[in-house]
């Protein structure tokens, strides 16, 4: 099947009509009907119900509408891995949530470079769900996610335990008196919403909510409060004093995993799973580290 007549047709889709997609692929209404036509006698089925609205899609239209994703999708990762950089032998496709890549990703890149001067890399950062469709889908080799997914043909492995732990600016937050104005509620998915709500069943819906964790701590350090952060990501602000720890609050389980398929090169993976666990364990120690150090500096101001 000609590719060009599968990005056609996700253009109808996208842009609602034929004459949409014509203009958005720099074509010909008539060049445009007739790659549907052709795709539509290849499929033995009709695509799309065509009228003054525009172009509506057909039960078989619906049913093509994920596969002409995926063979777009395909195609482009092929095109991709037959143009191999110079020297290089083999493209790995890597993605992770926002708030892994750093360190995480960023570790596993430069142990990349050094370790495997044959790998072209291709990063991407999207969410969880985005991220195991295109692993499942063969379009992506790993990807690194908090929450392990239960998908078939899907593996999923722990690197490394992490936790979210309740931080406070303020001494009345670190005594654990705290107002509804000053706790940060940051969207860490389903299980800690369950969580937090069974630890706290009386506490008001709160007056800000954040669903990006970096954000979040920036408005924190800059207004005073408190709110669940990663402990690794918070570790340098507990050791200069900026943040403390809640005294008595729960703790709750955020791990991170890597997410592969399970018919992935054996080979292939071995060694994206080698630097994943290196730097993982690094996390992990410093983490540790950190825990043991009462050492505090005094905040500059």
């Amino acid at each position: 099947m000609d590719i060009n007549a599968a990005r056609t047709f996700l253009e109808i889709v996208k842009t609602g009509s034929f004459v949409g997609a014509a203009s958005s692929l720099n074509l010909t209404q008539t060049a445009v009907s007739a790659r549907i036509r052709v795709l539509e006698e290849q499929l033995d089925q009709p695509l799309f119900v065509r009228n003054k609205a525009g172009a509506k899609l057909t039960s078989a239209g619906e049913q093509f509408l994920r596969f002409a994703a995926t063979m777009v999708q395909v195609w482009e990762r092929a095109r991709k891995a037959v143009a191999l950089p110079p020297g290089r032998e083999m493209v790995v496709s890597i993605g992770a949530e926002l708030s892994l890549w750093d360190p995480l990703l960023r570790d596993w890149l430069l142990w990349v470079r050094k370790s495997c001067p044959d790998f072209a890399v291709h990063a991407q950062i999207d969410d969880a769900d985005r991220l195991v469709d295109r692993v499942q889908a063969g379009l992506l080799d790993v990807a690194i996610v908090y929450a392990a997914p239960q998908r078939p043909g899907v593996i999923a492995e722990l690197l490394f335990e992490e936790k979210l732990v309740m931080v406070s600016t303020t001494s009345a937050g670190r005594k654990h008196v705290r107002q509804a104005e000053d706790h940060v509620r940051i969207d860490w998915g389903d299980a800690f919403a369950a969580g937090y709500q069974a630890a706290f069943p009386d506490q008001p819906n709160p007056v800000m909510s954040i669903s990006y964790g970096p954000l979040a701590l920036d408005y924190i350090l800059a207004m005073g409060g408190s709110g669940y952060f990663r402990q690794g990501f918070v570790r340098r602000y507990l050791q200069d004093g900026q943040l403390a720890l809640v005294p008595g609050s729960p703790e709750f389980s955020y791990s991170a995993y890597a997410v592969h398929s399970a018919k992935a090169d054996q080979g292939v993976m071995e060694r994206i799973r080698l630097g994943l666990r290196e730097v993982a364990a690094r996390i992990a120690s410093d983490t540790q580290a950190a825990k043991k150090s009462p050492k505090r500096r005094k905040r500059s101001r």
